[in-house]
């Protein structure tokens, strides 16, 4: 048992702390043992529920001849993507110079300075479609190590030059993109409908079809529904189909990573935390109801660990019958499944993960009445506010079994939680949420107004010159430029002051125009844009009675902020700095409505019936 991989906090580094290859994990560690021994690093990439990287770890990395091979001429380094998120991308990124089929596992040569010089995918034990074994493989590069190093050192200078150049070479800030603009990225989003199966695709029955949930979020911003509401109702169609399909688990919820087929048939079994924490956001602002309370059982009964954090993914495979299954748990019905062992859930407690899961499970609970999703948000924000920092504020990328991981947080991390606990401080009515999301917004926020990452992010990347592209794109959840820019817009609208809507439109207006070029790649940006770019309603309820008829009337408000607030709660938030909550009482001691719409506030109501939607 490798005790370097034995003791990770992550499941993935775990599951292959048995294999027979001498394991490091990521750090400086393993680069200073390549130095020493002079042989090139090898870093294999992937997480826990990927099902191909899975297969090469049964075909390869368990077979002893092959991690002969691999310990007698390379150092091996095991990466967590979702761990190491920068490192990925970065890697990633060189990892284009040498395939177009980029995905996991992702395995790349690497001098022992650092600076990638070849990189594949997965690399099967046999020679198979055009593809070498893996062994080929491992005797090619260090051939070319101990013959060629001239020629090594030539390609690693231009990869980690390319990917400085890409970096230095980030957008110019521009104007604020117009309802006008917005509009038509929406109408050129929805023109890559699939009008059969709903969703986005083409007419190849056997293309991967994802829900891509970025987008669908903007589709379904406020300004869009008004702009161009045919183009809006292409999420809600999408919803419809996808919950409709065999993408949706019928027994227990969730939704799947992506299906093999146009008809979102076939699909790939893993069930992630970052699809279904936005999914359940999508079917809230759809009003299909049973999806999302589908959803929400997924993520408190499946998910959601015993330290109240948010796993990261259930896994695809599971034993059936001796045998490791793909998808063979879910074929079956609830009864069959509950003699079954279920596929694994991956505990690691991702910081910004569990930011989307909090904010979507609060907004939701609030919204449908549901008390039991608030109080698992509020679970899975002590949790993480109590493990997934240091001792001087900053915040970790992750943690397992309540051990913090030593993976620097992202950008991500920090918008994607701020983001999570304003919507919590709405639902529940504490204004401490809304605090310590502050603080991580503004702990990111340079003085020139620059993006920074507390603590400088991965600090090997950063000593080997090797970085990810700085980009605001989405992958499978919102960028952290997004998601920091929601965040700060969020705070902006519960009165926090104009530097924090100054602070989201410095974001939005560096991005815009590859944003409005590319929809589909930029739908957490755009959303904030379509905020930006119309009046905030705000909607503050002071009730003694947090669940009375007013409160409920108002919790149905599609409105940018719904709170519903005890008279010395809306005091707290006034006097922490939120303005919105300034002069909020309740009249008379009766339960008091406040609707602020345009710029400006209306009468406050007592009636239900004069709180029009």
């Amino acid at each position: 048992m490798n005790p370097r991989l034995a003791e990770s906090t992550s499941p993935y580094l775990r599951a292959h702390a048995g294999n027979p290859v001498s394991w490091f994990p990521w750090g400086e560690e393993a680069f200073a043992e390549a130095r020493a021994r002079d042989v090139p690093v090898m870093v294999s990439i992937g997480y826990s529920t990927c099902h191909w990287c899975h297969v090469m770890a049964r075909e390869s990395f368990d077979d002893p001849a092959a991690a002969s091979e691999v310990n007698a001429g390379f150092v091996a380094v095991k990466v967590d993507r979702e761990e190491h998120p920068e490192v990925d991308a970065a890697y990633m990124a060189a990892a284009g110079a040498f395939t177009a089929n980029l995905g996991w596992p992702l395995t790349v040569f690497a001098t022992p300075e650092g600076r990638p010089f070849f990189a594949g995918t997965y690399f099967p034990p046999q020679p198979r479609g055009g593809m070498p074994a893996f062994r080929q493989v491992l005797a090619a590069v260090r051939e070319a190590w101990e013959e060629r190093r001239d020629q090594i050192d030539g390609t690693a200078d231009a990869v980690v030059s390319a990917l400085a150049e890409v970096r230095a070479g980030g957008g110019a800030a521009s104007a604020l993109p117009s309802i006008e603009q917005l509009a038509d990225a929406a109408r050129v989003l929805a023109s890559r409908e699939d009008r059969e199966f709903g969703g986005f695709g083409g007419a190849d029955p056997s293309a991967p079809k994802f829900p891509v949930a970025t987008a669908l979020r903007f589709l379904q911003a406020r300004a869009v529904r008004e702009a161009a509401a045919e183009a809006s109702a292409v999420a809600d169609r999408a919803l419809a189909a996808m919950a409709a399909s065999p993408l949706r688990d019928d027994v227990e919820g969730g939704f799947f990573r992506y299906a093999t087929r146009r008809d979102w048939s076939v699909p790939h079994y893993e069930r992630m935390l970052t699809d279904n924490a936005q999914l359940l956001e999508v079917a809230l602002d759809a009003g299909d109801d049973e999806t999302a309370r589908g959803v929400a059982g997924f993520l408190l009964d499946v998910l959601q660990q015993s330290s109240g954090g948010f796993g990261a993914a259930q896994d695809s495979e599971s034993w059936i019958d001796g045998a490791r299954s793909e998808g063979g748990y879910y074929a079956r019905d609830a009864a069959a499944r509950g003699d079954l062992e279920p596929p694994a859930v991956d505990g690691k407690v991702v910081t910004g993960w569990n930011g989307l899961a909090i904010g979507a499970l609060a907004r939701a609970g609030a919204r449908l009445g549901e008390p039991r999703w608030i109080e698992a948000a509020q679970w899975a924000a002590g949790a993480v506010l109590e493990t997934n920092v240091t001792a001087d504020g900053r915040l970790v990328r992750a943690s397992l079994d309540e051990i913090p991981s030593r993976a620097s947080a992202t950008l991500a991390d920090y918008g994607q939680l701020a983001g999570g606990l304003v919507r919590l401080a709405l639902a529940t009515g504490d204004v401490a949420y809304a605090v310590r999301a502050r603080e991580l917004v503004a702990a990111c926020v340079a003085p020139d107004g620059s993006l920074t990452v507390p603590g400088g992010g991965d600090p090997v990347l950063a000593a080997q010159g090797v970085g990810a592209p700085d980009a605001a794109s989405d992958g499978d959840e919102p960028s952290g430029p997004a998601a920091l820019a929601d965040a700060a817009l969020s705070l902006w609208m519960l009165g926090a002051g104009d530097a924090w809507r100054e602070a989201a439109e410095r974001v939005v207006g560096t991005y815009a125009s590859a944003a409005l070029g590319q929809p589909l790649a930029y739908g957490a940006l755009l959303r904030t844009a379509a905020a930006l770019v119309v009046a905030p309603r705000q909607v503050v309820v002071v009730s003694e009675e947090a669940s009375g008829p007013l409160a409920t009337a108002a919790r149905g408000i599609p409105a940018d902020v719904v709170a519903v607030v005890a008279p010395a709660q809306a005091d707290a938030f006034a006097s922490a700095g939120f303005s919105l909550f300034e002069g909020k009482v309740a009249q008379g001691g009766v339960a008091t409505a406040y609707d602020c719409r345009d710029f400006a506030c209306r009468l406050p109501v007592t009636d239900p019936a004069d709180l029009s939607g």
